[in-house]
């Protein structure tokens, strides 16, 4: 997916391109993961589409619940689906910066003599 350490650097539309790539990929991780929370509390809460949509979304930005669950199977969705929000925030901000990463390490690495 990246160039080599022996290759050159991509030129910057290239490595815009690729950024802009890998924001696609979060965006449709994060509405897949909102998919998810809002069909979880319809389902198991009995929320309405907005509520189900305001729960999972601020639970998905890393705030925490609203309001507590009412049900026993909501307790179970929402610490479930709060451990995944979690991760999906974590790994959203690592396939972000893994290009910039790569390039700055690239650059330092990278000898026109090799």
């Amino acid at each position: 997916m990246y160039e080599k350490r022996t290759e050159t650097l991509i030129k910057r539309k290239q490595f815009y391109i690729r950024l802009l790539k890998h924001f696609l990929g979060i965006l449709i991780l994060i509405i897949f993961s909102l998919l998810i929370g809002i069909f979880g509390f319809m389902a198991f809460e009995g929320l309405t589409l907005s509520e189900s949509f305001l729960h999972s979304s601020i639970m998905l930005s890393g705030l925490g619940l609203l309001e507590k669950p009412s049900t026993h199977n909501g307790h179970f969705f929402a610490g479930i689906y709060g451990l995944y929000s979690g991760l999906i925030f974590i790994a959203s901000f690592g396939i972000l910066i893994s290009p910039v990463i790569h390039r700055i390490i690239h650059k330092f690495h990278w000898n026109e003599n090799e």
